[in-house]
Parts: structure tokens; C-alpha cells; sequence
């Protein structure tokens, strides 16, 4: 199966070498490209791709809005790409928002050829490409000056988590894999897998990150009280 790729960044260059590694693969393949958020929305529509490459700075239309509008803005059961955020510094606090938008992770420009396609791989197959506890660190660190980091109530679909599942949400939270949920709650991985899936279902949410995001926002988890 080809992974369908849509590049977008402001600077043609760096356009042009992202395109010459990831076609450097035969499993990837660079569908479009755009040189600012509107486009990429446009192209993403256009072009169906199943990642997104997205610059997070750019004039007019930057990456957290566009990356908002291809993820949020589909129509139910449409097709909708994995965002994948470039950034130049790794504790960005646009990432937190663009996060918070419904990217699947980020990425430093400076990346290895290597980390690179097998990121985009990660993000095609379905999983997120930041580590949940780097997220924590990145909330850490700016969750203060997000504006609804602490305003939001509970949403509702959280009441529909079991306690387990709620302990689950938890533990991800805190950075845990699959293994380390396994162990602190004495059962199998393939137990914590379905609690996982559950969560992730029942939140609406795309993958681990979003859930990190989720339990910071809705207070399970406060900014700075895990080392």
C-alpha cells in the first residue's frame, strides 16, 4: 500500500528535499504541494492524502489552522489525513496547539532522512509519532498561558468511561505504554489494548496524544504534578 503524502511548507527548498527523500522510498509517494495553510486545505481535499507534512509557521493561514480545518472540518466519515507538524524548535508552544487542533504529532525540520519516513509511516498506520511523554513535558511547560487549559468543564463523554477505563485514560497520561499500564494494573497487554481502543472510542479521540491533551484540559491530570 502507497502512502500518500502532502507537503507544506512556505519554503520551496525545503519542499523540494522532502520530496526527494520520501520518493527516495517505494512506498511513499508526494500527491501536492502547498506554500501556505489555504492551499493545503484546499489541496488536501483535492488530493485525499493520507499524511499531511505541515509546516507550522506560515504567512496568512499557518499550520494550526489549517491543520483545524483538514481535521476538524471533514465531513463525517469522510476521508480524513494524519497531520504531521514540522517545527523548528523542539518545545514550540504553537505544538500545543497544534496538538490540541487534532495534529497526530510533530516533527523537528532538522529530523534525520531516516526518522523522517519512518514517522511518516508511524502516522499513516494509524499511531502518533510523539511520544506521550514529551507531550506531558510540552504541557507542562505551557499549559499556563493556554486559555481553556483550565476553564473547561468535564465534558460529558468522559462520564461514560468505567473506572478502569477512566484509570486507563490516567496512566496514559502520565506517559505509560501499553506494557507499564499491563504491569501496574496486573493484566495482559491485550486487556490494556482493548482499554485503550474503549477510551479512544468513546472520546472521540484520534489517538494516545489527543488523549494526553484530553486529560490535561478536563483536570485528570495537573500541569507539573507528574515528574
Amino acid at each position: 500500500m502507497t502512502i500518500r503524502v502532502l507537503l507544506v511548507d512556505d519554503q520551496p527548498l525545503l519542499r523540494t528535499g522532502f520530496r526527494l527523500i520520501l520518493e527516495a522510498e517505494n512506498d511513499i509517494t508526494v500527491v501536492g504541494e502547498a506554500g501556505n495553510g489555504s492551499t493545503a486545505q484546499d489541496q488536501s481535499r483535492a488530493l485525499l492524502p493520507d499524511v499531511v507534512l505541515m509546516d507550522i509557521r506560515m504567512p496568512g493561514v499557518d499550520g494550526i489552522d489549517a491543520t483545524r480545518r483538514i481535521v476538524r472540518d471533514a465531513a463525517p466519515g469522510a476521508h480524513v489525513p494524519r497531520v504531521l507538524v514540522l517545527t523548528t524548535f523542539d518545545l514550540d508552544e504553537y505544538i500545543v496547539e497544534a496538538l490540541r487542533a487534532g495534529a497526530s504529532g510533530f516533527l523537528l525540520k532538522d529530523v534525520p532522512p531516516d526518522e523522517l519516513v519512518q514517522a511518516i509511516r508511524v502516522v499513516a498506520a494509524g499511531d502518533a509519532i510523539v511520544a506521550p511523554s514529551v507531550t506531558r513535558r510540552l504541557l507542562d511547560k505551557f499549559a499556563a498561558r493556554l486559555p481553556s487549559a483550565h476553564q473547561q468543564a468535564t465534558p460529558a463523554r468522559v462520564h461514560r468511561l468505567t473506572e478502569r477505563e477512566l484509570e486507563v485514560l490516567r496512566l496514559i497520561a502520565k506517559g505509560m505504554s501499553n506494557a507499564e499500564i499491563a504491569a501496574e494494573l496486573v493484566v495482559s497487554e491485550t486487556t490494556v489494548k482493548t482499554h485503550v481502543g474503549n477510551v479512544l472510542t468513546k472520546l472521540a479521540l484520534r489517538d494516545r496524544v489527543q488523549a494526553v491533551v484530553l486529560a490535561y484540559e478536563t483536570g485528570l491530570i495537573t500541569p507539573g504534578a507528574i515528574p
